[in-house]
């Protein structure tokens, strides 16, 4: 999968915002980013355009199979990072925005390492 770092990170957030919301528009992006509503239009344009999104004409934005699969990728890791650094004494906050710097470039390898460290 090769994608970009931002187009994980709005995918991760529709993902997230699905869970407490049966619609997500993209106001509610850019409400939970702090992104300019016309960088968030043009980023759904463009993940709309790769097939990773879908736009209702109510402009309801659903993931669709391929951009699920992406965005449940980088969640899983950053909840998985999020615990490792909190385990280490790592205060909550920064543990959540560091997880989110390390969940990009992370190797596959090390993440399954910590991953089966931390789900024991």
């Amino acid at each position: 999968m090769n994608i970009y770092k931002s187009s994980e990170d709005y995918l991760e957030t529709i993902l997230i915002l699905s869970k407490d919301k049966q619609y997500i528009r993209a106001i509610d992006i850019v409400e939970n980013m702090n992104f300019s509503k016309p960088s968030v239009s043009i980023a759904m344009k463009k993940l709309r355009e790769n097939g990773y999104i879908n736009v209702n004409n109510n402009g309801h934005i659903t993931l669709t199979e391929e951009g699920l699969k992406i965005a449940s990728n980088v969640y899983e890791r950053h909840q998985i990072l999020t615990k490792a650094l909190i385990a280490l004494g790592v205060n909550e906050d920064v543990a959540k925005e560091d997880a989110c710097k390390l969940e990009h470039d992370l190797s596959e390898e090390s993440f399954q390492a910590l991953k089966r460290y931390f789900n024991k």
